[in-house]
């Protein structure tokens, strides 16, 4: 909000205010004074009645002092009104230029004329950090104006000048640019803060600071803030209750300045290379919360959650030392990186609650909902999200991912394309447009995916094992190896062993899955040589309780139980399939199903580590009803990865449903139904090759039913 009414700081009255009441009361004053003390000569019944005017109060017999009144006070009285309309009519004139808690507001770059480059980034980055704190005041998102710059024609890096701020400001709809200076004075450092208006260029409000050394530059620009927050409308409970100074966080210019850099590079060129920025910052500053916090964002994005936990672990101790909105984000990353659902989503409504205008707290819980299998719930966030930021192609794909959920391919792919047409590209929304070509049967769009991710760390390799993926979906095993084989390097390239592992573990469950023991083991044990993470276990365990080895499967199961015990996806969906995947080995199906009871609620969600669901728990399910000899039971199982193909996408047991369809038909004693099933399962790996162990046996079983 910019209301322009009193410094909060001193309790003075500023001029946009200063107009109204103080006359008011003096004015009054002086209309009331003259008849209280009449002339001596002067009638009683000359005293104005409570109708009367001031003017008629000014009608004295007394002829000099008639004459004197007549042309006093009709003039005082005129002074009065014209100042009294004149500061109504400045009062208004400037709340028209005040802004909304809608409005939004753009930093420029600093201008550093000291000569000294660690003030280079650090200081826009302070002012940030400051402003972010504000219920009130909506910074636009460095993320939005790369967006905007590249829509303008721009190099999304560009130094943010008056100029180039200004054109900003009006192409993002916002109503202010603030930017600030700072020079040298002497030994002293001279900062100015000042905030105006986009349209016409007017000041709305400024701050000068002084700093006695340099090490005083962030204290300064901390007061600065404070009192720019205040003139710019926050109240002060607001000011005072939001207000963390910057040098609480980090009192190191130079580790603020490296933390820039990391996020700067990291939105420019992808997490890989904003992180020895950021593993610099807390070189500098070994208390640097929101270094360790993006360190953990940048890891978990390159697909290291073991690493993305550490560093959470280390931000969430530090939690304290930052501002309110700094902390929920810290609390809130801490708790995804724990699996602690629950308390995750309560962090991000009480960061919904305070901060309504932040698109970041809808995103997440809306992809929590979807975690859950809660769609519609996720879709209410999701769209929310895009309303709050529109230009952000994370949130455009995550919305088209909802749509995918719920089978509203369409719709997905209308917002695919929207953004598109924005030029808002990434890997994400390249993965999800692959799920859509798939889904649709579009195997060119496919192969495009595949092919702008090519080179891209980060994007290549999850591209590359999507495509992996859709190939063994139709048997075509040869070439679902390769590209498993290819996304490892890719990975391995970009130093993110542990995604690499989780390819390989990837390869491991499929070749478990299509019955091929011995090399679904030796995947395995590739994997978990490469990186031993939370992830990887979780996949390599289930692969290895599918290919019979159900002690080493136990073991990783009691490594998980004991290091990862708060984590709800862990308990509520992973360790139940692993435990029920380990009992159906074992031929125990009343023990598989119990195991299961935990996961029924949420077996149509999405889970981490993957961005689809793989409806393990109904696949398992139905494969326990069929040990049991029930085949009706089983068949509304896999019925249910065939009516969710949104959801299930190219994973693997999306690919044997129709198999173990046709099984439940047969088991069921519906021969016609179980050869049909089988026909469709044949047609869909027309392509297979022959000697896949799962479609050799479905022929054999196929042949008894002649």
């Amino acid at each position: 909000m910019l209301r322009l009414k009193r410094d909060t700081e001193t309790g003075r009255v500023t001029v946009a205010s200063s107009g109204a009441v103080p006359i008011a009361q003096e004015s009054s004053s002086q209309v009331a004074a003259p008849p209280s003390a009449p002339a001596s000569g002067s009638s009683p019944a000359l005293a104005p009645s409570p109708s009367s005017s001031a003017v008629k109060v000014a009608e004295s017999p007394v002829a000099g002092r008639s004459r004197l009144w007549k042309v006093l006070i009709p003039a005082a009285v005129v002074l009065v009104a014209a100042l009294i309309v004149g500061g109504v009519l400045y009062y208004r004139s400037r709340s028209s230029k005040q802004l909304t808690e809608k409005d939004s507001i753009v930093l420029a770059d600093f201008n550093n004329s000291t000569g000294d480059a660690v003030f280079d980034d650090a200081l826009k980055q302070a002012l940030a950090v400051e402003l972010g704190q504000s219920p009130f005041l909506n910074v636009l998102s460095d993320r939005r104006v790369s967006e905007t710059l590249r829509m303008m024609g721009r190099p999304t890096n560009e130094r943010i000048t008056v100029d180039v701020g200004r054109e900003l400001c009006l192409r993002t709809g916002s109503k202010a640019l603030l930017g600030g200076t700072i020079s040298g004075l002497g030994s002293h450092y001279l900062i100015d803060v000042n905030a105006v208006a986009c349209s016409g260029g007017e000041t709305l409000a400024k701050e000068q600071v002084e700093a006695a050394s340099k090490e005083d530059v962030l204290k300064a620009l901390s007061r600065a803030a404070s009192s720019l927050r205040a003139k710019l409308g926050e109240s002060l409970p607001s000011v005072q209750r939001f207000d963390v100074p910057i040098e609480a966080t980090t009192s190191s210019l130079e580790a603020l300045k490296n933390y820039s850099m990391g996020i700067k590079v990291g939105r420019e060129k992808g997490d890989a290379p904003s992180i020895p920025f950021l593993k610099r910052a807390i070189e500098l500053d070994p208390n640097f919360p929101m270094a360790y916090a993006a360190l953990s964002i940048s890891y978990e994005n390159l697909g290291q959650p073991s690493l993305g936990l550490e560093y959470a672990t280390k931000a969430y101790a530090l939690r304290d030392r930052v501002s309110e909105r700094e902390k929920l984000r810290l609390t809130a990353d801490y708790f995804r990186a724990t699996g602690e659902v629950e308390k995750e989503a309560q962090t991000y409504e009480l960061w919904i609650a305070n901060y309504p205008r932040d698109s970041v707290p809808h995103n997440n819980l809306g992809a929590n909902y979807a975690f859950m299998g809660q769609y519609e719930k996720g879709l209410a966030e999701a769209q929310e999200t895009l309303r709050l930021e529109p230009n952000d192609v994370i949130n455009n794909a995550n919305l088209g991912e909802v749509y995918l959920y719920l089978n509203r391919l369409d719709e997905a792919k209308a917002t695919f394309d929207q953004a598109l047409a924005r030029k808002l590209d990434g890997g994400y929304l390249r993965l999800y447009l692959h799920y859509l070509g798939f889904l649709w049967g579009d195997s060119a769009q496919m192969k495009q995916q595949v092919a702008w991710g090519a080179g891209k760390p980060g994007d290549e390799d999850l591209l590359l094992s999507t495509q992996s993926d859709s190939d063994a979906y139709y048997g075509r095993l040869a070439k679902a190896r390769d590209f498993s084989r290819r996304a490892v390097d890719s990975a391995v390239r970009s130093d993110s062993k542990e995604t690499a592992a989780l390819w390989e573990a990837n390869a491991a469950l499929r070749e478990a899955e299509f019955g091929d023991g011995a090399s679904a083991k030796q995947d395995v044990t590739a994997a978990l040589a490469l990186a031993p993470g939370r992830d990887v276990k979780v996949f390599t365990a289930i692969a290895l309780a599918r290919s019979g080895e159900a002690d080493r499967a136990k073991l990783l199961v009691k490594e998980l139980e004991k290091n990862y015990g708060s984590n709800t996806v862990l308990k509520l969906y992973w360790l139940p399939t692993v435990n029920a995947a380990i009992e159906l080995n074992k031929g125990n199906s009343s023990q598989a199903l119990v195991f299961l009871e935990a996961a029924a609620p949420y077996e149509l969600g999405s889970p981490p580590p993957l961005q689809l669901g793989t409806l393990y728990p109904a696949y398992l399910r139905g494969q326990a009803y069929l040990l049991a000899h029930n085949g009706t039971a089983a068949a509304a199982e896999f019925q249910k990865l065939l009516d969710h193909r949104g959801i299930v996408v190219n994973f693997v047991t999306g690919a044997l449903a129709r198999l173990q369809l046709a099984r439940a038909y047969a088991t069921a004693g519906d021969t016609a139904k179980a050869k049909s099933a089988y026909q469709d399962f044949f047609s869909q790996w027309k392509d297979a090759e022959p000697d896949i162990p799962i479609l050799k046996e479905a022929k054999a079983e196929y042949a008894k039913l002649q």
